[in-house]
């Protein structure tokens, strides 16, 4: 087929079902135009600086020395003299590393609760037919709209019956098993091709062995983002830890940090010095976790 689109220009031949050419410098569907593509990266370096400006104000406060002015009406990143004797000062002030293991202790605890409880619970909801099943299912569901200050106070009494109050465990038991953990794992099992469990059955696995050998393998990018999350959680909260714990030796590295803002409320280079201590485990988790966490949108594929 011949197609002449101007007569001074040479014909153009196209072969039979072939799309026509696009001309050079036409937009398409998908195609971005310079000015949406500057408001984008306008857009995405505005997000930026007021998700990462607060964390590098902190991390600049922490080194600048005690004779620079922080707050200046231009605000300065770059200290002007920098220095790392505030990071010392919060460790000969508060046992930091004594808090930080108990919050650490906390974080596995509540961390391996919800890798093993919520797999299992979303296994056995979306693989497993028993009675009952979208009932459970249901209060999971109904568990997300109550708000955690409601539960607070059945959660302590709950806590002090079992003789858990002032202990560790006390603290990471009510974030074990998170409802909206049990939700995602439910997804991600559900999104597995049926005929591979079928497949599974054939041959003789029981519910554990699919549990373990078929299940797990496919949604390693859901417990990586489970993990991370649940980590943070358990790390930076401070009501719960600051409400079961009443001996100081064991308090978490969130409720221990609140020394620095009693004793040195005018020195705010210490504040930030202990933040920032306090961030350092959550980049490494992520950092260890995060090419499997960038992997959970493959979850449900089939794996060879």
């Amino acid at each position: 087929m011949t197609t002449v689109t101007d007569p001074a220009r040479p014909a153009v031949v196209e072969a039979p079902g072939k799309p026509p050419a696009r001309r050079r410098g036409s937009f398409g569907f998908n195609t971005v135009s310079p000015r949406e593509k500057v408001v984008r990266y306008l857009l995405l370096a505005f997000v930026l600086l007021i998700t990462i400006g607060p964390f590098l104000w902190q991390l600049s406060t922490s080194l600048k020395g005690s004779g620079e002015d922080i707050y200046t009406r231009i605000p300065r990143l770059l200290p002007a003299q920098p220095t790392f004797d505030h990071y010392k000062e919060v460790t000969d002030t508060i046992p930091v590393w004594d808090y930080a293991r108990n919050s650490l202790v906390v974080a596995v605890l509540v961390v391996g609760g919800n890798v093993i409880g919520a797999s299992l619970a979303g296994f056995a909801i979306s693989r497993l037919q028993f009675r009952g099943r979208k009932i459970v299912l249901g209060l999971f569901l109904a568990t997300l709209v109550l708000p955690g200050e409601v539960t607070i106070i059945s959660q302590y009494v709950t806590v002090r019956e079992f003789g858990l109050a002032n202990t560790l465990f006390g603290v990471a038991l009510p974030g074990m098993i998170g409802a909206l953990n049990v939700l995602l794992m439910y997804n991600a099992f559900r999104a597995l091709p049926l005929e591979v469990d079928q497949a599974a059955i054939v041959d003789g696995a029981n519910a554990w062995q699919r549990f373990v050998y078929v299940g797990l393998p496919s949604v390693r990018g859901t417990i990586s983002v489970i993990a991370i999350f649940a980590f943070i959680g358990a790390w930076d909260d401070f009501l719960w830890p600051l409400i079961v714990l009443t001996d100081p030796n064991k308090y978490t590295l969130t409720v221990g940090l609140q020394y620095l803002s009693g004793t040195f409320s005018n020195n705010p280079r210490l504040i930030a010095a202990g933040t920032m201590i306090a961030f350092i485990p959550i980049v490494i988790v992520f950092a260890t976790l995060q090419r499997f966490f960038f992997k959970g949108v493959e979850e449900g594929a089939v794996k060879g």
